[in-house]
């Protein structure tokens, strides 16, 4: 029993440090000659719970996943209307980033390794959902489709991360993304035109511009497939 317990803290302690690890240096980045190091123990012991640096990075997505699962569950039980969890819950999202290692590890990882379940899969599912329902119930403007706040919600998870990605580890005090996403949700919510008619910034778009644009591949943004 005592070895038992004694292997399951060392199995936890290596997912924790991997996490740091691939959250600061990427998969390619990142070693288990680090990650023993940072924990104390053997190239053997790490091997011992994980034969390569493929299972570990399964762990560590596996670890950010059961955290951001776990934060689903708890919006998910309070009762409030569609709308108001969706936006609840990428509040937690950006919180979750600003907090957990896995989680940021976990993003960074669904995007460096093609064929790993994408993070997003934890919860977006449940944001599509949550949009149908408010569409139905008439929580959106008959304009806000389901599929676009969707969209949006994922750029601002996505613009959530990379704000912090870029400015967490350094010196310089910078604003919680939750904050930024307060303050963005209630733009979008209320709105920026003042007038609503056809001639407002908004809409109408010209017919050409309901088109999609799809970038050469030169000019897409690197290593910004999926998370």
């Amino acid at each position: 029993m005592v070895k038992q317990e004694r292997a399951m803290r060392t199995r936890e302690a290596l997912v924790r440090a991997a996490a740091s690890e691939f959250d600061r240096a990427g998969y390619e980045g990142t070693s288990l000659s680090r990650i023993s190091k940072a924990v104390g123990v053997s190239i053997g012991a790490v091997t011992f719970h994980f034969s390569s640096k493929n299972d570990l990075a399964d762990a560590v997505q596996q670890s950010g996943r059961s955290v951001t699962r776990a934060a689903l569950e708890g919006v998910l039980a309070e009762p409030r209307s569609a709308l108001r969890v969706v936006v609840d819950l990428t509040l937690i999202l950006a919180q979750l980033m600003e907090r957990e290692p896995s989680v940021r590890a976990a993003i960074r990882l669904s995007r460096e390794r093609p064929d790993a379940v994408p993070w997003s899969e934890v919860w977006l599912p449940t944001v599509r959902k949550l949009l149908d329902e408010a569409h139905e119930t008439g929580q959106l403007r008959a304009a806000a489709l389901p599929a676009d706040v969707t969209t949006l919600v994922e750029y601002l998870t996505s613009g959530a991360e990379a704000y912090l990605r870029s400015r967490m580890g350094s010196d310089v005090a910078f604003e919680s993304a939750v904050a930024q996403l307060k303050r963005l949700w209630h733009v979008a919510i209320a709105g920026v035109a003042v007038d609503a008619g056809p001639n407002a910034p908004g809409g109408p778009f010209p017919a050409a511009a309901t088109n999609p644009v799809v970038l050469e591949p030169s000019a897409a943004v690197p290593g910004g497939e999926r998370q």
